[in-house]
């Protein structure tokens, strides 16, 4: 009997279990004709069975999945062609690597992922905090061209690096994506690392926390200690602040949206506003600071409480944003409560809500020492730093506006 043999791309599922059959009991099944041992039968070519069409994923599933990949650090299998499958089929089931960096070789989905946007890496050797928020504090200056896609850009966070060999796998990632590498690094050894690595294989770079480091090392005169907030090791013991912020976290959830409040004067700060203005995550943003934060709504109908012009004035911020926006997300709102256009509300008409706000104006007016701060295209850490820089200007009278605290 003659061995039937395919190429090893031909095979695209290869069972446990076989059971032993005669193959002419096959003939009636199969849509090409078997081989037979006869040799006066002149054999045909047979024709290579039909293959599965070929899904074609979408591009942005695509770049959705390699972003979760690059996030999580894990390693990405290079797409190979059809004539090196055989090839690499062995080495690619004893281990994964690393696409290598060369240049011309693109494949479709790459080209669709390079047009997405640039990519830019993040790689801490802690949680990535620093980082990205100074990352996304420069991409701040770029909003001209990043709103309109302009000049898109993707990020990608690598937390937790604290080995060499993953740290050279994502710069080689980097080389071979064309991306922008900026890490915050405490170990100097890492650092260095980094440093050659991007060095070597072309890619620009940036060392976030080292210059910082090094300069106030120099300014106090005592030498870093180059290990990772968070390491193994390093014991940080619970101090005041950390109490202090639990006890804020607390105290302000149990002061959201007017309630008890006799205890106004026990906070720090107190916001007032009209509905969706982001009384709640700005106070509960700022307990996190350590703030104790309480939150009044301003609501046409409904009198203010007493106790709230009855506290020290200086710690009273308010809150105010543009109509249209405040519309629009009142709509939103209304939306997601199940809301539909045949409910009649006046929440998000725009008479109802040019009142309200028209209402609190006067308010604010009655009460100049309130500091009324427009929240309209602002993030939640701007507006705080503006609450802060007010509230700590006000106490300790400054002529120079600073937020002073004691390590």
């Amino acid at each position: 009997m003659m061995l039937w043999k395919f190429p090893s791309s031909k095979i695209p599922f290869i069972s446990s279990s076989f059971n032993i059959i005669n193959p002419n009991q096959l003939k009636p099944l199969l849509p090409f004709s078997l081989p037979t041992d006869d040799p006066s039968q002149p054999t045909e070519p047979d024709p290579e069975p039909p293959q599965a069409p070929k899904s074609k994923r979408s591009a942005q599933l695509s770049r959705w999945s390699r972003a979760r990949a690059l996030r999580s650090g894990r390693r990405l299998e290079r797409p190979t062609s059809r004539k090196d499958s055989n090839a690499t089929t062995a080495a690619s089931s004893a281990s994964i690597e690393l696409w290598p960096v060369q240049q011309g070789e693109r494949s479709d989905e790459e080209e669709e992922d390079v047009a997405g946007g640039k990519p830019i890496y993040m790689v801490s050797d802690g949680t990535g905090w620093t980082a990205e928020h100074s990352v996304n504090a420069a991409l701040g200056q770029f909003e001209h061209c990043l709103v309109d896609r302009g000049c898109p850009v993707n990020t990608h966070l690598f937390s937790g690096v604290d080995e060499e060999e993953r740290l050279m796998e994502i710069i080689k990632q980097a080389a071979k994506e064309g991306a922008l590498l900026l890490y915050t690094l405490a170990d100097p050894s890492m650092a260095e690392c980094a440093k050659h690595a991007c060095q070597l294989w072309g890619v620009p770079f940036t060392d976030i926390l080292g210059p910082t480091t090094e300069a106030i090392a120099t300014h106090i005169g005592v030498s870093p200690s180059g290990i990772p907030r968070g390491a193994p090791g390093r014991n940080l013991p619970l101090t005041k602040d950390y109490f202090k912020r639990i006890e804020a976290v607390e105290f302000t959830i149990k002061q959201d949206d007017g309630a008890q409040p006799k205890n106004l004067k026990m906070a720090d700060i107190v916001l007032v506003g009209v509905s969706r203005t982001g009384k709640t995550p700005l106070s509960i943003y700022l307990s996190q600071k350590g703030y104790k934060v309480a939150n009044v709504p301003i609501v046409m109908g409904v009198a203010l409480p007493q106790t709230l012009f009855e506290i020290d004035q200086y710690k009273i911020f308010a809150l105010t944003i543009n109509p249209v926006i405040l519309q629009t997300i009142r709509r939103a709102r209304a939306k997601s409560l199940g809301f539909d256009g045949q409910t009649r509300s006046n929440y998000s008409e725009m008479d109802h809500v040019r009142e309200e706000l028209g209402f609190a104006g006067r308010i604010f007016a009655q009460n100049p020492v309130w500091p009324v701060i427009e929240v309209t295209g602002k993030a939640i850490e701007e507006t705080a730093a503006v609450v802060v820089r007010i509230y700590h200007d006000r106490k300790q009278k400054c002529s120079m506006p600073r937020i002073s605290k004691r390590y």
